[in-house]
């Protein structure tokens, strides 16, 4: 009746909900941190139950929540000042986790952010889940959260775009999913764009150079892969690069590893130019590099759950990325707060007791 999870109480399960998901923590560090600020000794066992019961109930609140955060960011974007259209855009990457088997996995991670009228990033949404054959809880989640944003904006229709490395994952979410999205009430196609990470392909770039040029010819090199990379940001700069490296290629004679090098940076910038319009993308204002979602997989995994020798079962994992995603989305407050509401119906007094009439003493 008081509301107690395993004898504790609300407002210390809140607390020891933020403690358990924030950066570098771990079971120890969170028993020996209840300890120091409230004097009271629990076990391993009593705290996995603690963030059990409290992931259990935060994760169905999870997405109304984040959807709240979104609108609000968009809500401001829009009345931001500035030449550019606001924009709403989504990432996705994949990161090794080790399980509790000593066998790694990859798992994933997605954000979700909104950038004002003057370019500016007002604020990021993050997603996590443990390592899948798929990834498809992933893919419901992002595609959950992204339309019930769209089902509840009446404003004008951000920029959208899709920003990533070129992943199987990844790319497989977009063909099936984004591509043909359509809006959830006026049933109009969504126009997202699908940007391939400049810092992957400028990645491809020194590669290439790295084989077109030999050790003794570093100063060349450097100086190509410099005037490639701005080229990649003119108007049909990937197939320009491509042309350069190509007419360099056919006049050198390179050995086996070189070649094989070349040829498969060649491969990845030739196969993906339609993704690489980055000219386009700066001339409308959308994002084209993946740096948010590269830093929230070492922010939401790295700096959680890949400390020294740790290890995660997979039920382990979910549950502290369910918190530690919320933490990080700057919902925690909203959805706690939606959990305790949503269990003040079983939170109540002793019903009073009937009136019982005596009978005076004669």
């Amino acid at each position: 009746m008081l509301g107690l999870v395993e004898n504790v109480s609300p407002a210390m399960l809140d607390w020891i909900g933020q403690e358990i998901a924030a950066a570098g923590m771990s079971q120890q560090a969170t028993l020996d941190a209840i300890r120091r600020s409230s004097g009271v000794s629990m076990g391993v066992k009593r705290l996995r139950a603690c963030t059990e019961a409290l992931a259990a109930s935060m994760q169905p609140l999870r997405q109304s929540h984040q959807a709240d955060a979104l609108l609000e960011m968009l809500r401001i974007a829009g009345e931001s000042s500035g030449s550019r259209k606001p924009v709403l855009s989504v990432g996705r990457d994949g990161i090794t986790l080790r399980h509790r088997k000593g066998f790694f996995e990859v798992a994933t991670a997605a954000t979700l952010s909104v950038y004002n009228r003057a370019g500016k990033r007002l604020g990021t949404i993050y997603l996590a889940h443990p390592p899948e054959l798929g990834q498809g809880t992933m893919d419901a989640m992002l595609t959950g959260l992204i339309q019930e944003v769209f089902s509840r904006w009446n404003g004008q229709i951000p920029g959208l775009a899709y920003v990533t490395d070129s992943g199987s994952n990844e790319t497989e979410y977009f063909r099936r999913v984004l591509k043909k999205m359509k809006h959830p009430i006026s049933g109009k196609k969504l126009d997202w764009t699908r940007v391939a990470d400049f810092y992957h392909v400028s990645e491809r770039v020194w590669a290439m150079a790295d084989a077109l040029f030999t050790k003794s010819q570093q100063r060349q090199a450097y100086a190509w892969a410099q005037r490639m990379m701005k080229k990649l940001k003119q108007p049909g700069g990937a197939s320009r690069v491509l042309h350069s490296a190509a007419s360099l290629r056919s006049r050198r004679k390179l050995g086996k590893t070189r070649l094989e090098n070349f040829e498969k940076a060649y491969r990845y910038i030739q196969s993906r130019t339609k993704y690489m319009k980055y000219y386009d993308c700066k001339r409308n204002h959308l994002p084209i590099g993946s740096g948010v979602t590269e830093a929230a997989c070492k922010t939401v995994f790295t700096q959680r759950l890949k400390l020294s020798g740790m290890r995660w079962s997979h039920e382990g994992a979910g549950r502290i990325l369910t918190l530690r995603t919320i933490l990080l989305s700057g919902t925690w407050e909203s959805t706690y707060g939606a959990v305790l509401k949503a269990n003040e119906a079983s939170i109540r007094p002793y019903a009073p007791k009937a009136t019982t009439n005596h009978q005076l003493a004669a």
